[in-house]
């Protein structure tokens, strides 16, 4: 497993929640390629991509273009945030982004309860 620092830590009933920070862009890639269409409308909202672009739905390619761009810390070095659900003790990626405050949100988001 790629090395990583835990940002965010929550339970709510069998639910746990966490943010990782990882500089392994591969990792992230594959956690961004599970994000459903949800989680990739929150991310283009955080990094206001309809606002420079025309996008009708987010198309995956340009968004992960944008993350890596926004993932820069210091010259070549990335570093991404990926929001990690696990239940029954299986971890499953939910989001993913080049800064902390929209990882926080949306594990904050995830963890509400769900109005019907």
């Amino acid at each position: 497993m790629p090395q990583q620092t835990i940002y965010f830590d929550e339970r709510t009933g069998s639910k746990r929640v966490q943010v990782l920070k990882t500089y392994d862009a591969s990792y992230a890639r594959s956690c961004f390629d599970e994000m459903d269409q949800d989680a990739l409308s929150f991310l283009c909202n955080s990094l206001d991509l309809e606002g420079r672009y025309e996008l009708t739905e987010p198309v995956g390619d340009l968004v992960w273009e944008e993350v890596e761009k926004e993932a820069r810390e210091d010259g070549n070095v990335l570093s991404f945030f990926v929001v990690v659900e696990e239940t029954g003790g299986r971890p499953k990626p939910l989001y993913v982004s080049p800064d902390w405050p929209s990882a926080e949100a949306f594990a904050k988001r995830h963890l509400a309860p769900q109005e019907d």
